[in-house]
């Protein structure tokens, strides 16, 4: 309310309830900037922040499914406006039915609407239509908004820097994650499929809390942990191989988002343990650079350089530490940033630069570090030995006031952990 002021409107809708097939949707997830207002869980639900006409203080305002006894028995329980009140807090309460109505009234004499403009094409066109009905009134004396501002400027910030509930859920999502990546260590064998490892992922994340994972779960094995964004998780694990997991617990709405790379059989090869080592120490080398007032590039500047220099030192890069970096020669093995913001969505919302600089970091921001490897087979100018190794060690990092905090710490990491999870007898095989 400070930030739009007493002259505007905000205008914030869930999301919308998606068609799977026939008579099936999709799991409802309301919007992130939404449910960063509210809370409110259920579908078909838009929040308005204004201060109405003839009011001193500002007003949150939802709409909402009424109760409805019949559909509540086939679809679940309801709210509605009592609840909207008494449980989210709103200071009043409406059917999503009167919103039509409403709406165009109270924004009548607004000199800007605050709104997520271009996410849903029946929702610009309906606020259009709102504005040009209160255009109608001209001739009384009432004016209509003059300016539309995406609500993202402001509220995006917002949600950059967490608050201590806030960090609370996040902390407990990165446990929860952190323990499924033990438990696909101390199930894995050779002859199991991907599938069945992200299975006892998603069993770990259930049993925790967690409704769903953040992200399309990533289990590849063998030549499929060098595809980035490997999603199939359908072939056979191979003694010899390593495993590289990609997977995070969503919890309340808040996203957590860790990799973790092993072999298959338990015991990592010498080709294996001297690249994953030079990952690793990439990664500790970029966690030490997250520290308020440092600037974002700088961890992965830390990766760049700590990754070059120990591909030269493995003989799979050639020339100098200056000219590999400057000719960017790592590019044909680590091809993406060492991270991205993390909050209510796993890629979360927030500019990387301001006024055209990187961004200082700041006590309460969260950011994921994850540098990595990746050497296809057929890779040209290097030797067989060092083909199909795809690694990437991912750890979800809470930026603090003396420096930073490592979310995802009880997910093994060196080799010597991650050996010795992997040597103790299980239970846990499906």
């Amino acid at each position: 309310m400070r930030a739009i002021g007493p002259d505007s409107i905000a205008i914030i809708p869930t999301a919308p309830v998606s068609f799977r097939n026939r008579d099936v949707d999709y799991p409802f997830r309301p919007d992130s900037d939404f449910f960063y207002l509210t809370e409110f869980p259920e579908p078909e639900a838009v929040a308005v922040i204004t201060t109405p006409t003839g009011r001193r203080r500002g007003v949150f305002i939802l709409f909402c499914r009424d109760r409805d006894a019949e559909k509540e028995t086939w679809e679940g329980r309801r709210v509605g406006q009592q609840g909207a009140v008494s449980l989210f807090g709103a200071d009043e309460a409406y059917s999503i039915t009167q919103m039509d109505e409403m709406v165009p009234e109270l924004m009548e004499n607004k000199a800007r609407v605050f709104y997520g403009i271009g996410k849903d094409p029946g929702g610009d066109r309906q606020l259009m239509d709102w504005r040009n009905r209160v255009s109608e009134k001209a001739r009384a004396g009432i004016h209509a908004p003059t300016e539309i501002i995406a609500i993202e400027k402001i509220l995006h910030e917002m949600r950059l820097r967490k608050d201590r509930s806030e960090i609370a859920i996040m902390r407990r999502a990165a446990k929860i994650s952190a323990h499924a990546h033990r438990r696909a260590m101390s199930v894995c064998r050779p002859g199991m499929t991907e599938y069945q490892i992200e299975a006892e992922l998603l069993h770990e994340f259930k049993h925790n809390g967690s409704h769903a994972p953040a992200y399309s779960s990533i289990v590849g094995g063998g030549e499929n942990g060098c595809i980035l964004h490997y999603t199939e998780n359908g072939a056979e694990l191979n003694s010899g191989d390593l495993l590289l997991i990609d997977a995070g617990a969503e919890l309340d709405c808040y996203a957590s988002d860790i990799t973790r790379t092993f072999p298959v059989n338990g015991s990592f090869s010498a080709p294996q343990r001297a690249v994953y080592e030079v990952v690793l120490a990439a990664q500790e080398a970029a966690i030490k650079k997250v520290r308020p007032g440092n600037r974002w590039n700088e961890p992965h500047d830390a990766a760049v350089r700590s990754l070059t220099k120990g591909l030269i030192k493995l003989g799979i890069l050639k020339g100098s530490l200056a000219t590999s970096i400057k000719k960017q020669a790592y590019r044909r093995f680590y091809m993406h940033r060492t991270g991205h913001w993390l909050g209510m969505d796993v890629h979360d919302v927030g500019e990387y630069r301001v006024d055209g600089k990187w961004r200082r970091l700041e006590p309460g921001m969260v950011l994921t570090v994850e540098p990595g490897l990746y050497i296809p087979a057929g890779s040209k100018g290097v030797a067989k030995k060092w083909w199909n190794i795809g690694i990437r060690i991912e750890d979800d990092v809470l930026v603090t006031p003396q420096g930073c905090e490592v979310l995802s710490i009880d997910a093994p990491k060196s080799v010597a952990a991650i050996e010795s999870l992997m040597a103790k007898p299980t239970t846990a095989h499906p």
